[in-house]
């Protein structure tokens, strides 16, 4: 009975070790299984964290070149509004020319001289606001004076045209100036 007893003992012992070594085991895994959870975590943190920054600098790369793009169109904007003053003085030339009985020659140089310098500036994206005649468009023109007309078609229409508007590029960059018939 003793040898019973002492094989029943060595059993439930055995029985208790393999217990607890199974639930260290368990322990164990599930320490293992934590420790991979948090580390999924953590990848996906961070690869959300990559993508983020990504989407960042490439927000950030557009937005420089963007800015790049304007700085130079503004850069162009200033030169060609102050070449607007040389393109009136050439039309005034133009016009004093043909009402003068000078020479072909002078005509000739002023209006060659007028359209070279009108052919660059609309390579470079200039526009003349065409005015006469047309409807009074806030969006492009200012009125400067109002005259008193007596046909009906010609109320609310330019009468006069007092300094030419220019549009760059589809932006107006200076306005035309003109009467407006009322």
């Amino acid at each position: 009975m003793e040898k019973e007893q002492t094989v029943q003992e060595e059993v439930q012992a055995q029985e208790t070790a393999q217990e607890t070594q199974e639930t260290a085991t368990a322990q164990e895994e599930m320490k293992e299984e934590k420790k991979i959870a948090e580390l999924e975590a953590q990848v996906a943190k961070d690869k959300d964290d990559y993508l983020r920054l990504m989407a960042e600098f490439d927000n950030f790369r557009r937005r420089t070149s963007q800015e790049k793009l304007e700085l130079v169109s503004m850069a162009s904007t200033d030169t060609i509004k102050g070449l607007l003053p040389v393109l009136d003085d050439c039309e005034r030339a133009l016009k004093v020319l043909k009402e003068s009985n000078d020479s072909d020659a002078a005509k000739e140089g002023t209006e060659l001289i007028y359209n070279k310098l009108m052919g660059y500036l609309k390579t470079k994206g200039l526009a003349v606001i065409e005015a006469m005649g047309q409807t009074f468009d806030t969006d492009v023109h200012e009125a400067v004076a109002q005259f008193p007309v007596q046909e009906d078609e010609k109320k609310g229409k330019v009468f006069d045209v007092v300094q030419t508007g220019y549009t760059l590029n589809g932006k107006v960059i200076r306005f035309a100036k003109v009467v407006v018939g009322i």
